[in-house]
């Protein structure tokens, strides 16, 4: 028992450490993970041993990421992007393969090993390519969504992977007819899942949800989940299997989104730990002594997938910049692609010495990746006439729009707010030009006679096109908080005059905003509050002037009367977002507390970036204290501020 938690907790640390400084070098958890199962495995430190247990439970993490792709599969999505998914991808992963099972086959490998190393290096990591994107806000843009349409067959051609790679493992003579079985039971198990679970699904969740027990809710996901992955185990196929069909059956509910959230947790620790027992597998004597084989294999991994994939974007009509930047995108091995060789080397299908070469060169496409994917927007417009051709038309077709324009608005972001705003504006005969990134939406908007234009606001250009040395005003309608402090930021070299007008969810970002420049941030839990609050006190008597002089007051002073919340059981669990925004917190000043007899300015809670903003004494509640304010014994201090200086500022109250 006691070496067993020693196990763990050694585990636990390395863990953190290691995700604690990819996280810092912004490199994807995953591979920190990685790093950890190398480093600590047997092959390497040998801190901790390959066990049977580990492997078993790390499988888990599989089935919860099989899940949460099952929740993201949509028919409609599908048929959508059906030329994308079904050729782009289709071709893409077909193409990775058949070279791979030649070049094997050619070294003397089974035709079976080719297949799984095929299938495995055919992936590419979702978990990377899709938060880059993002963060680039490029999920939209044309290449975006071929990327994403690949990655989407991808992850479905996983399902049929994981059901033939176990059959292979049959002996030639039987192999026909296991393979025959398996496709069949899967293909049963499948229907029969499909067709009652449709009807079954729904009024069953309706059912769990009105107990209104979290709990209850959650033991129902795992139940779902974990069972439909034993029955598709017990038809002879994956726990993958089931658990991608539990995903895609919640996913036709209205229970979707609350389910994701649910199973984060879980998923997350879960694939960690499976990535540390992959990284547990990389003999690092034995790819050092193959040194040559990884470097080749990693150069023809991503150099084959890149031409290949650029190659067919081009091939199904994308320009040359939109194909190079698809083929980066997509270039390294993923997530997925652990999974097969895992499996494949724990049939026997692939020998020792070749896992230990495709692992190695997987793990270093990956590391490689980011730094890829940054290159890709150089490349693109370094090899692509076209590239700079279309950034010049756009710049045109902007510039064209506002080249009589003339003490106009330029809002950035044209969705439901940019909408809003822009009608407003128009009713006050004021002129105005949108940037958008959704084609989609400009499309319509344009089509209807809307004054809107695809560009990204961020980019200095950009905005220089849509007028910004001769605007009155910019507002910034989308909320995030990153992209509009580059928008802040081009604004205050070129016109640092102009008035910038700032939207966001939260008060999360919202000192940051206003010192980088904004003349106002609005925030909408904050705007809601504000005209709640308003139509009640009207409702109770107040006067019209005081009730719009207790609005400006509260607006001037940047909502810190609304700043901070008591928290309770019954709050939405919380974001990361959430997490770093300032709350309430009250704290009795008790007999031997340290705080009693001193006054706040002795205690400096403000270096723990926390403020004082009531205290109560003997039912008198005093506002905004102070630094003289002396407490006593059964005072009731009043805290604001984030979680981590609330509980710190606390214990410098209790106990010094």
């Amino acid at each position: 028992m006691h070496a067993t938690l020693q196990l763990v907790l050694l585990l636990l640390a390395t863990a953190v450490i290691v995700v604690v400084l990819f996280r810092l070098l912004k490199l994807p958890p995953m591979l920190g993970y990685l790093l950890v199962g190398v480093v600590i495995g047997p092959h390497a430190l040998g801190w901790i041993p390959e066990t049977v247990e580990a492997s078993y439970l790390a499988e888990f993490g599989v089935v919860f990421l099989m899940f949460s792709i099952g929740l993201e599969f949509s028919l409609p999505k599908l048929l959508t992007m059906r030329r994308i998914v079904f050729g782009l991808g289709a071709s893409q992963v077909a193409l990775t393969m058949i070279p791979v099972i030649v070049v094997a086959m050619a070294l003397g490998l089974d035709w079976r090993a080719g297949i799984a190393l095929g299938g495995a290096l055919a992936m590419s990591s979702t978990a990377i390519v899709s938060k880059m994107l993002a963060e680039r806000l490029e999920l939209n843009s044309q290449h975006g969504r071929q990327i994403i349409g690949v990655l989407l067959f991808q992850d479905l051609a996983v399902v049929p992977l994981l059901i033939v790679v176990p059959a292979f493992a049959a002996v030639d003579a039987a192999l026909g007819a296991t393979l025959g079985v398996a496709l069949a039971k899967a293909a049963a198990v499948l229907a029969l899942i499909l067709f009652l679970g449709q009807r079954l699904m729904r009024p069953w969740f309706h059912l769990v949800a009105r107990q209104k027990s979290s709990e209850l809710f959650m033991i129902n996901v795992l139940f779902i989940t974990l069972g439909l992955a034993y029955a598709t185990e017990l038809a002879g196929a994956s726990l993958a299997l089931g658990a991608f069909l539990a995903g895609m059956l919640i996913s036709e509910t209205e229970y979707r989104y609350q389910v994701e959230d649910d199973i984060k947790p879980f998923r997350d620790v879960l694939l960690g730990l499976f990535f540390v027992t992959i990284g547990m597998r990389l003999d690092l004597g034995l790819v050092l002594a193959n040194l040559p084989w990884v470097s080749v294999l990693v150069v023809a991994l991503i150099g084959v997938k890149m031409a290949f994939t650029t190659g067919l974007a081009r091939a199904f009509g994308a320009d040359t910049g939109v194909a190079l930047r698809t083929g980066m995108n997509l270039a390294q091995a993923g997530e997925f692609g652990f999974v097969l060789v895992s499996q494949a080397g724990g049939l026997a299908i692939i020998d020792g010495q070749t896992l230990q070469v495709t692992l190695a060169a997987m793990l270093i496409s990956m590391l490689a990746a980011p730094f890829i994917i940054e290159k890709s927007e150089h490349m693109a417009r370094h090899f692509s006439g076209a590239e700079w051709m279309a950034r010049a038309m756009q710049l045109t077709s902007i510039a064209a729009q506002t080249m009589a324009a003339d003490q106009h608005v330029i809002v950035c972001g044209y969705g439901r707010s940019g909408q809003n705003l822009a009608r407003l504006l128009e009713q006050e005969s004021i002129s105005f030009i949108a940037l958008d990134l959704d084609p989609q939406r400009i499309k319509e908007a344009a089509a209807a006679g809307e004054s809107v234009v695809y560009g990204d606001a961020a980019r200095r250009e950009v905005l220089i096109a849509a007028g910004l040395m001769r605007a009155k005003a910019l507002v910034i309608t989308y909320s995030d908080a990153e992209s509009a402090l580059k928008v802040l930021a081009h604004v205050h070299d070129i016109r640092p005059d102009l008035p910038v007008v700032v939207r966001l969810i939260d008060d999360t970002d919202l000192d940051r905003l206003k010192q980088a420049g904004a003349a106002e941030v609005v925030v909408e839990i904050m705007e809601g509050s504000l005209m709640l609050a308003s139509h009640a006190l009207l409702l109770l008597g107040v006067p019209l002037n005081r009730v719009l002089r207790r609005i400006r007051q509260t607006r001037e002073q940047r909502y810190t009367l609304f700043r901070g919340f008591f928290r309770g059981v019954s709050d939405e669990p919380e974001e990361s977002s959430e997490r770093a925004q300032p709350r309430l917190h009250s704290v009795l000043i008790s007999a031997g507390a340290a705080a009693a007899g001193k006054t706040l300015g002795e205690l400096d809670l403000a270096s723990l970036m926390v403020e004082t903003t009531a205290v109560r004494r003997r039912n008198i509640r005093g506002l905004e204290p102070a630094a003289e304010t002396r407490l006593e014994v059964g005072d009731v201090v009043v805290l604001r501020g984030a979680p981590e200086g609330l509980a710190a500022a606390e214990m410098r109250l209790l106990q010094g």
